[in-house]
């Protein structure tokens, strides 16, 4: 199948610590690891060692309220920086401070510890609350899942979405709020054919070009989870969002990739489907 363009980059986002609120950029470097800087930190708990994951909602509940950035950008070849957290109440802490885990654990009443990846965490071990719900793969139950082995990653290091299916998922439940934060992706793609489409399915199996340089093989659809219901900022919890992509799309909302050739990519460039 020839190359086709098919959009070009709406926006770029990096979550330096798991299931923490991230940052928009407008450029950024792509490694094989991922979006650079990209779940690059995580919180375990000190009671048995699973990453901190908003998945579980009824065991870190106030998890979105956190926010995490690099102090500085990070740069390759050289260390990451340290990353600040801003807590819900506005107070800060980061990653460099002597007393950061203590302070982490009395912002979410529960001892954890703050986690570089691909250290001596290999395969850490998470878990997800499962709502009653038609369509999930579990229903009212939580599950223990296993992170890539030195990784804070779900499922692979880039997650890629399309404006088209936020708007196709809006068309379907018009009073859901269907937001890039809700689904946490990497890079966000504005299709050339502005019809509301779950049109990211099509790219499994294929390679994205994007920009002059970056390579990006699509392996998978990202299956959804109750962490897309949630609260944050100003969006309030919804489980229609979820209910809403399993009633249409086998609960998945987005795709995963990993990486054939890194490079530079900023917002703008251009989409090609291979």
């Amino acid at each position: 199948m020839p190359d086709v363009t098919h959009g070009s980059v709406a926006s770029l986002w990096r979550y330096p610590v798991k299931s923490m609120a991230g940052e928009e950029l407008s450029a950024i470097e792509v490694t094989e690891s991922g979006l650079l800087g990209d779940r690059a930190y995580a919180l375990l708990d000190s009671a048995d060692g699973k990453a901190a994951t908003a998945k579980n909602p009824r065991k870190w509940p106030t998890l979105f309220g956190f926010r995490a950035e690099f102090v500085e950008p990070p740069r390759i070849g050289v260390p990451l920086p340290p990353v600040r957290v801003t807590m819900p109440d506005g107070a800060e802490t980061t990653s460099q401070q002597a007393d950061v885990n203590q302070v982490l654990s009395r912002a979410l009443n529960r001892a954890v510890t703050l986690n570089a990846a691909g250290l001596e965490h290999i395969g850490v071990q998470a878990e997800g609350y499962w709502p009653d719900m038609d369509g999930l793969d579990f229903r009212d139950t939580v599950t223990d899942f296993t992170l890539p082995a030195g990784t804070f990653f779900d499922g692979a290091p880039v997650l890629l979405l399309t404006t088209a299916a936020l708007a196709r998922l809006h068309e379907l439940y018009p009073q859901g709020r269907f937001e890039v934060a809700r689904f946490r992706a990497n890079i966000v793609v504005t299709p050339a054919s502005d019809k509301p489409d779950f049109v990211e399915n099509a790219w499994i199996g294929r390679t994205l070009a994007i920009g002059d340089a970056v390579r990006l093989k699509v392996t998978r659809p990202c299956g959804r989870c109750v962490m897309t219901t949630l609260s944050q900022g100003d969006l309030p919890q919804d489980l229609g969002v979820l209910r809403t992509a399993a009633q249409h799309n086998k609960a998945n909302v987005g795709v995963y990739a990993t990486v054939e050739r890194g490079g530079a990519i900023r917002r703008g460039d251009v989409v090609t489907v291979g």
